[in-house]
C-alpha cells in the first residue's frame, strides 16, 4: 500500500468544440511535467469546453479521447482522469474517465446534471457514484455541479480523496472555492478540484482556482493561472486525523433515492 499518492492537476484554456486541438495542447503540457506523478486531472469537458451542443463534434469522438488517454497514461505511466462529452446508446452523457497505464478505465456518469445551463435536456444524468481503489487510496470523483450536493459525496464509504472536475465560472467563483473546502472537512477526507481558466464561446469566464484540502480543510494547493498544479496526499494525515478526530463515526444514517 503507497503512504503518498502523487497528483497533478491541469489547469488551462480550451478550445470550443475542437477535441484534436485540446488534445494536442494537453498532452504538450503533461509531456513537459517532469515531477514523478501518479494521477494527472483534467478538468471537466477537456475535449469541448462546457458545450451544450454535443453534436456538433463527431459520434466517434469519445472512444477516440478515450483511446487518446490510454496512450498519455501508458507513455508517462501515470493515471488519468477527466470528463468528456460521451456518446453511448443514442444518448449523450458527461462521462468521467480514469484510465490506468496499463489501460484498464472506470467511468462515472455526472449526477446533478446543470439546470441552469440546460445540461439536463442534453446530457442523461448518472446514477451511482464512483469509489474505488488506486495505489492504496479510495477515490471518489465527481463532476462540477455535483459540488453543490453534499448529501451525494456523504463520506459513508471510507473514501480517502473525493475530486471534483469541473467548468465553474468566475461569478461563482467563491461558491467554488467554500464547497471544496466544506467538502474537505465534513468528509474528512483530501478534496482536490480542478477548474479551466480562460473565456469559453458563450462568453463565460473562468478563474481557474484549482485546489487541494486536506481532511482538516486546509488548503494544500491553489493556482488561478493557466499551469500544472501539484501536490502530494499524504495516508499518514488521513489516519491520524480520523483516529484523533472521530466525527465520521457520529454521522447520520440515511438511505439516497437515485
Amino acid at each position: 500500500m503507497s503512504e503518498q499518492l502523487k497528483v497533478a492537476l491541469i489547469q488551462r484554456a480550451l478550445a470550443w468544440e475542437n477535441p484534436a486541438q485540446n488534445r494536442d495542447a494537453i498532452e504538450k503540457t503533461v509531456h513537459g511535467i517532469t515531477k514523478e506523478v501518479d494521477l494527472l486531472v483534467l478538468p471537466e469537458m477537456f475535449t469541448t469546453g462546457f458545450t451544450m451542443q454535443p453534436e456538433n463534434v463527431a459520434h466517434s469522438e469519445g472512444v477516440e479521447t478515450l483511446s487518446w488517454m490510454r496512450e498519455v497514461a501508458a507513455n508517462k505511466k501515470t493515471a488519468v482522469m477527466g470528463s468528456i462529452p460521451f456518446f453511448e446508446n443514442e444518448n449523450y452523457t458527461n462521462r468521467l474517465f480514469f484510465v490506468t497505464p496499463d489501460g484498464n478505465h472506470r467511468h462515472y456518469d455526472k449526477r446533478h446534471t446543470f439546470t441552469l445551463a440546460g445540461e439536463d435536456k442534453v446530457y442523461t444524468k448518472g446514477t451511482q457514484r464512483l469509489i474505488f481503489t488506486y495505489k492504496g487510496f479510495h477515490l471518489c470523483p465527481m463532476i462540477c455541479y455535483d459540488l453543490r450536493f453534499p448529501v451525494w459525496a456523504r463520506n459513508t464509504e471510507a473514501y480517502d480523496v473525493l475530486i471534483y472536475v469541473a467548468n465553474w465560472p468566475k461569478p461563482r467563483i467563491t461558491a467554488w472555492d467554500t464547497l471544496l473546502k466544506a467538502r474537505a472537512i465534513e468528509n474528512m477526507a483530501y478534496c482536490i478540484g480542478v477548474n479551466r481558466i480562460g473565456t469559453d464561446e458563450n462568453g463565460h469566464e473562468y478563474s481557474g482556482h484549482s485546489a487541494v484540502y486536506d481532511a482538516l480543510g486546509v488548503q494544500r494547493a491553489f493556482s488561478e493561472k493557466e499551469e500544472v498544479v501539484f501536490a502530494v496526499l499524504e495516508k499518514e494525515h488521513l489516519t491520524t486525523t480520523r483516529n484523533t478526530l472521530k466525527f465520521l463515526d457520529d454521522q447520520d444514517e440515511f438511505t439516497l433515492k437515485v
